[in-house]
């Protein structure tokens, strides 16, 4: 091989030729350096990232998908209501009652013998009084999850406020908000559910058939008493994260350029927030479900004839050993749908929380 195809030709006095001699080749640890390098990722997509590595966060995804598709279909598919008693060519079966799954009344087999039609099948059996009760599992799971979506956003919300403007404040202003908060912090949940449902009991009167008559005063208290009491962890929560983040460089460069504090906390501090504010809806969301159905099992939760999970596992409790699946059945759908959210809050911790990235 000639040598002289490797040397550079010689240079003009106006060209831009690079000189190749001033340059050394990369070693194989500079190459395998860009290996190493990752790609260029927004917050959220490398938290999701890591999310789906974690096997238990995803089968906890796909058991909410499962009920999510469920309770959205079923009822389109089951020719039953909640609050239908079964019906027979017309006539209200009597021999219905407290059937077992996949279980047809007399009526019904001497119907389907009668005309050769194939009736839907009762597919958790039916209740004491001849609904269909796999019905009423999947509108209880679709009012449970309802309740505790909705009362995490009021807690987001409120709290979110509460404590952006406490913390941020600082001083005179943070020590009265957070004594406001430890004293709605001591009051006893339980008791003002009572006494609004008493009060608004008397007071409320809805039109019959709207959702609000459905859901009873009940509901309406536990959704006014969620919205009183329980954002105050979420907004010490936020208070804490705002006290050390408004302290950084990039918030006092925005005071400096004349921003105000609402562009401030929206724009530069919430932003920053966001990873410990996914995790704790993400945790109170089965808080919620789980406060709504002990209310409901102990008869302060949704109005009959609409059911709710923790509802009808206190209807079941006076058939428990006749008719244990009656308990059993909303019981799984309860642990169930908790499980799984808190094993998604704790993967969305690990996922999004800077202090735990490996």
């Amino acid at each position: 091989m000639n040598t002289n195809e490797n040397k550079m030709p010689k240079k003009s006095l106006l060209s831009a030729q690079i000189d190749l001699s001033k340059f050394e080749k990369a070693t194989d640890e500079e190459k395998a350096q860009q290996d190493v390098m990752s790609e260029s990722t927004t917050f959220f997509r490398d938290g999701m990232k890591r999310l789906f590595r974690n096997p238990l966060a995803v089968m906890s995804i796909a058991l909410l998908g499962v009920i999510l598709v469920l309770i959205i279909v079923a009822p389109m598919i089951i020719p039953y209501g909640y609050e239908e008693i079964i019906k027979v060519d017309g006539k209200r079966d009597r021999g219905a009652q407290n059937l077992a799954p996949f279980e047809y009344s007399e009526l019904e087999q001497q119907y389907m013998e009668k005309t050769g039609e194939k009736l839907f099948p009762h597919i958790l059996g039916t209740d004491e009084l001849c609904r269909d009760y796999f019905v009423r599992v999947i509108y209880g799971t679709r009012v449970s999850l309802t309740i505790g979506l909705f009362a995490s956003i009021i807690v987001l919300i409120i709290g979110l406020i509460y404590g952006s403007i406490s913390g941020y404040l600082g001083g005179k202003a943070d020590l009265v908000m957070m004594r406001i908060v430890d004293i709605i912090y001591s009051l006893p949940d339980m008791l003002i559910i009572i006494l609004l449902s008493v009060v608004l009991n008397e007071r409320l009167v809805f039109k019959p058939g709207t959702l609000l008559a459905n859901l009873g005063t009940n509901m309406i208290s536990i959704f006014i008493v969620f919205g009183l009491l329980y954002w105050v962890s979420m907004a010490r929560l936020i208070r804490g994260q705002i006290l050390s983040i408004k302290e950084n460089e990039y918030v006092l460069a925005a005071r400096s350029i004349g921003a105000k504090p609402a562009r401030i906390i929206r724009k530069h501090i919430i932003p920053n927030c966001l990873s410990v504010i996914i995790i704790s809806v993400a945790l109170q969301i089965p808080s919620a479900i789980f406060t709504e159905s002990y209310l409901s099992f102990v008869g302060l939760g949704v109005k009959a004839p609409m059911p709710s999970l923790g509802s009808l596992a206190n209807a079941a409790r006076d058939g428990i050993m006749s008719y244990p699946h009656k308990l059993i059945f909303p019981a799984i759908m309860i642990c169930v749908i908790v499980l799984s959210l808190n094993l998604l809050g704790d993967g969305l911790r690990d996922a999004f929380d800077p202090k735990l990235k490996r």
